[in-house]
C-alpha cells in the first residue's frame, strides 16, 4: 500500500495538528501558515508558522502578523500569524489547504522572523 500526503507549498494556509504540545506551545487543530521554501529538504517536513484570533494588544507585537479575512486566504475572522511558535511539522499533520497568503503577507513575515532571530 502506498500512502500518499499532501503537498504544502509555501505561502499556503492548511489546517494542521498541533496536538500533542508542551507548556504554552500552540495547541489543537489551527490554520497554519507554510513557511519554508519549496526547494529545501528531503523529508516531507514543512516550517509552518501558526494562526490565531487576532487580539489588538499584538498590534504591538513584532512576531504577531495580522491577516485579514478574503476570498484567498479563505478566513473567517482576522487573525494573526505567530512567527515566535514557528515549528517543524511533518506533512502527516497537514489536514488540509484552505487557502493562500498573499505576497505582502508572506514578506512580513519572513521580515518578522528576520527581527525575531535579530538578523539584520
Amino acid at each position: 500500500m502506498i500512502i500518499s500526503f499532501p503537498e504544502p507549498k509555501r505561502g499556503d494556509i492548511w489546517l494542521a495538528n498541533f496536538d500533542p504540545t508542551v507548556g504554552a506551545e500552540i495547541k489543537k487543530i489551527r490554520p497554519a501558515v507554510v513557511v519554508s521554501s519549496d526547494g529545501v529538504g528531503k523529508l516531507p517536513i514543512k516550517l509552518i508558522a501558526p494562526i490565531t484570533d487576532w487580539k489588538e494588544y499584538y498590534a504591538g507585537n513584532i512576531w504577531h502578523i495580522k491577516i485579514e479575512p478574503n476570498t484567498t486566504n479563505s478566513l473567517t475572522k482576522a487573525s494573526a500569524v505567530d512567527v515566535l511558535q514557528l515549528r517543524s511539522m511533518d506533512v502527516q499533520r497537514f489536514i488540509r489547504r484552505i487557502g493562500k497568503c498573499s505576497t505582502e503577507i508572506m514578506e512580513e513575515i519572513a521580515a518578522a522572523i528576520a527581527a525575531v532571530v535579530e538578523y539584520f
